[in-house]
């Protein structure tokens, strides 16, 4: 059994950036090497090849959104920046890999760069995907076990499989939290003291533009004590790229609600969840589709697949969920083709690096370390006190 590393964090924003710095300096510097060359490269740019200068450009012209979204954060990320030598650009683009391709593979983003920002930036010179991850919703009315339940399959380039890591943040001024993330990010997927819970998965937006990254969100939402401040966090940030937010937690009213955003850089579209609700990668709203990237046959046919193989197992087994029926879901295969634990094939080197299931109801996580069909899920609890 792999377990997942676990590292603890409290202090001022900057106080844990240089924690986490100092924890795992070489995975940083290696993870942010790998994904800035990525971030060039025509698997995740719509089959466009972009230069390592206009990968800097663009990142460059994301820093003003983050500094005026999330100032606190970006403490947190130059505490990252001092303690590994990387440059605060190049940790922001790690951190929002996926939603930063959507900026890089928009040309309108791409010729604004180049006719307005070259000037201050030396160096500039004048069908994309984007992974995967199945997420789903359940409320408590629909368990087996009366608890409400977040969670999903992270899926990424199979590099990135090594780098998992579980944050157990205490910060100053805000509430304690527990991510399952990477090294280097300050969030992907977690939940907080109060019950706030957020997972999401990747969408390929057309309408990419320099922004805030979806890394940001999550953790401004996880700074919240109800959902519908979580959901307001959500819908003001200036996006930079596409992804689906599914969240759960308790509303002003003290009931627990869950929700699922359908987020591109420009439109988004809530959808309470009353029931249950599964979302992989392509849009399930009409009237953000027109938003949308062609995606490569294998990852269309993948979202396709791993949507209605999540969307059956929850509405066949609505009213007797538990834990333990996520947990097999995560693990589940097809006999042929693409299933929920994905595997990378030749054509699509993509595969489940983790999973993670939350209940807001106990404030109970529970995570796995790599393809969930070769692991065993361990549980955490979140807490202010430990």
């Amino acid at each position: 059994m792999h377990k997942i590393r676990k590292l603890q964090l409290f202090g001022s924003p900057y106080e844990m950036g240089y924690r986490h710095g100092q924890a795992y300096a070489d995975d940083i510097v290696r993870l942010t090497e790998e994904r800035v060359r990525l971030a060039a490269e025509p698997f995740w740019n719509g089959g466009r090849q972009v230069s390592h200068a206009d990968v800097l450009a663009l990142g460059a012209a994301c820093l003003p959104y983050h500094e005026a979204y999330a100032p606190e954060l970006m403490a947190e990320i130059r505490g990252l920046a001092d303690a590994t030598g990387l440059g605060v650009n190049e940790l922001i683009i790690m951190n929002g890999f996926t939603d930063f391709v959507d900026v890089t593979a928009s040309p309108q983003a791409l010729d604004r760069v180049r006719n307005e920002l070259a000037p201050a930036i030396p160096g500039v010179t004048g069908d994309g995907d984007g992974g995967g991850c199945t997420a789903f919703v359940v409320d408590l009315e629909a368990s087996g076990d009366g608890r409400g339940y977040v969670g999903q399959t992270w899926d990424m380039n199979t590099s990135a499989t090594p780098y998992v890591l579980m944050l157990d943040a205490r910060p100053e001024d805000a509430p304690a939290f527990m991510t399952f993330t990477i090294t280097g990010c300050v969030g992907m997927i977690g939940m907080n003291e109060h019950g706030v819970a957020v997972g999401i998965n990747n969408l390929v937006a057309a309408d990419g533009r320099p922004g805030v990254h979806w890394p940001f969100v999550v953790r401004k939402m996880l700074a919240q004590s109800t959902v519908e401040d979580a959901l307001a966090a959500l819908s003001n940030a200036p996006l930079s790229g596409a992804h689906n937010y599914a969240f759960m937690g308790p509303g002003a009213d003290g009931k627990l609600r869950g929700y699922q955003v359908e987020r591109m850089a420009t439109r988004q579209r809530v959808t309470p969840v009353e029931t249950v609700a599964a979302h992989t990668n392509h849009c399930m709203i009409p009237a953000l589709q027109a938003l949308e990237r062609d995606r490569a046959p294998y990852s269309l046919a993948s979202t396709r697949a791993r949507f209605q193989q999540a969307d059956h197992i929850l509405r066949r087994q609505q009213g007797r969920i538990t834990v333990d029926t996520l947990m097999e879901m995560t693990r589940h295969h097809e006999a042929d083709g693409p299933s929920i634990c994905a595997h990378a094939v030749p054509e699509y080197d993509v595969e489940s690096a983790g999973a993670c299931i939350m209940s807001p109801t106990t404030r109970e996580l529970w995570a796995v370390w790599g393809q969930p069909c070769e692991n065993e899920y361990e549980r955490f609890v979140v807490e202010r006190d430990a």
